[in-house]
């Protein structure tokens, strides 16, 4: 069912965007991204035979996704056209969904980060590097008066 489900998935995908991806969840199903419309449909096996489930949710900033806001099930030997109708209707219902509205877009401020070329060690490290070697050669000192008559 694995193959099959991927191949409907794939299909299904260019029917829905002519930009998308699709992958391989680690429970067996298939997910869609649409990255450009910030929605993503997933389609998993369900309990009955042939029977798959459905699920769309959005996008959010920085490629996470949002959990499924609808979910519906439908048959695996549905056409290719029947099972993009219903994600067509399942995406709809995520654009419209009055019940959790949208976050407020985020203003994202740029940082500048400065690029270096190597390691470089900072001043802290060299700080610690020589209490270090201080320490052992106190303990050194120490260890050879100890000796001494």
């Amino acid at each position: 069912m694995g193959t099959r489900l991927r191949e409907t998935a794939s299909e299904v995908a260019a029917l829905l965007w002519r930009e998308h991806v699709v992958y391989r969840e680690r429970g067996g199903g298939v997910v869609i991204r649409g990255e450009h419309v910030q929605r993503w449909i997933s389609m998993a096996p369900s309990g009955g035979r042939d029977e798959i489930l459905l699920r769309a949710g959005r996008i959010l900033d920085g490629g996470t996704t949002a959990p499924a806001r609808t979910e519906a099930l439908a048959s695996l030997n549905a056409g290719t056209n029947e099972l993009a109708a219903i994600c067509r209707r399942l995406l709809a219902e995520v654009t419209t969904d009055p019940a959790r509205p949208s976050p407020p877009p985020r203003r994202v401020r740029k940082r500048e980060r400065r690029i270096r070329k190597g390691r470089h060690t900072s001043l802290t490290s060299w700080v610690v590097i020589a209490g270090v070697i201080a320490l052992v050669g106190l303990y050194a000192y120490n260890a050879v008066l100890a000796r001494l008559p």
